[in-house]
């Protein structure tokens, strides 16, 4: 069965069309006019790196089975699609455009998937215990998420990273970190069945460069538990919001590497906040191995990138992460000082 599937965000969701459009599905990409016009003229391109190839491999939407449109937020009628992806960043989904489209997609009910650092409210509804009310200043505007039915609305680990090449237009997406998309169940079936149809059509989905038929990195990996995407979260306080320092910013590898003991700390301790949630030990990515994966990262986080540019706003997983441990009477100093320095630079960035 072929899926019509939107997915707001061209930039890093242009990743995951690319997977969808391999297994033969149709995809509308959600953004600006100008990118808009762009991809329907020419398509998109995301560059994987190959293993055993030193180069980057080039996958065009147009050589592609799948169908690929691109449109703005006004003109979108979510009815018409089976699952919404959301792929931009936390604070744009409160934007012009982009609010009233939420807006309708939560009123038709339309299953949602979130690849983002950020879970949507909606989402932590669905763990038990948790007061999501606490967890509203976090959010540049929580009221985006208050018409969503949680059984409709699950959450996938942003793990794969990509980034747009800053010599290249803005249809063009380059892959640094080719791993998988981890994503939670729906607590309803059918939206649920859907998602595991989506990973295998993914897995058995294969692209021919002109020399044969090859497998593609990144893929989507369905979980029954709720907090295999929260191990993002340990990977996130440990490296990619450690890359934020009070004058500059570093790179996540240095981030990491620079004190391994110390990152091993915070790492661990957030993913005993994830296990005082309830999650399992099955469900994380052991340090090491993230500590393995951080040493080609060579350049500061998107987080630190945005905030030392001039954002007014970023996703703040690192308020998110303090006001759980809050509620279970947990305080970590390492925490409150990312915490704090983050406050201040987005201060600084408002003042300006």
């Amino acid at each position: 069965m072929k899926y019509s599937v939107l997915i707001l965000g061209a930039s890093y969701g242009s990743l995951f069309s690319t997977k969808l459009l391999m297994a033969g599905h149709r995809v509308s990409l959600v953004c600006t006019q100008p990118t808009a016009d762009l991809i329907n003229r020419e398509g998109t391109i995301v560059r994987f790196p190959i293993k055993g190839s030193s180069g980057l491999l080039d996958i065009a939407s147009k050589k592609l089975r799948g169908a690929l449109s691109a449109t703005t937020p006004d003109d979108v009628d979510p009815v018409k699609f089976d699952l919404v992806v959301l792929g931009m960043q936390e604070a744009q989904y409160g934007s012009a455009g982009v609010r009233e489209l939420m807006a309708r997609v939560a009123a038709a009910r339309v299953p949602c998937l979130a690849i983002m650092n950020m879970p949507p409210l909606s989402y932590l509804k669905r763990i038990p215990g948790l007061s999501t009310e606490t967890l509203e200043p976090c959010y540049a505007d929580p009221g985006v998420w208050a018409g969503f039915d949680p059984s409709q609305v699950t959450l996938a680990s942003p793990d794969p990273q990509a980034f747009r090449p800053p010599d290249r237009p803005k249809n063009v997406l380059q892959v640094g970190l080719p791993t998988n998309f981890k994503a939670a169940r729906f607590e309803s079936e059918a939206p649920t069945v859907l998602l595991r149809n989506l990973e295998t059509d993914i897995e058995e989905a294969r692209f021919d460069p002109g020399d044969g038929a090859i497998e593609i990195p990144v893929k989507l990996k369905v979980h029954d538990s709720l907090f295999v995407p929260l191990a993002k979260w340990p990977m996130l306080m440990a490296g990619n919001y450690r890359c934020i320092r009070p004058d500059n910013m570093i790179p996540i590898r240095e981030a990491v590497h620079a004190n391994v003991d110390k990152s091993r700390e915070v790492y661990d301790w957030v993913w005993n906040l994830c296990k005082r949630l309830g999650a399992d030990d099955a469900d994380m990515v052991p340090f090491d191995k993230y500590a393995k994966a951080a040493e080609g990262l060579a350049k500061p986080s998107s987080a630190a990138r945005a905030l030392f540019g001039g954002a007014e706003h970023i996703e703040r997983v690192d308020c998110l992460v303090r006001r759980i441990a809050a509620q279970q009477g947990l305080q970590f100093d390492e925490l409150d000082e990312i915490v704090t320095l983050v406050d201040g630079r987005l201060a600084r960035n408002r003042s300006r």
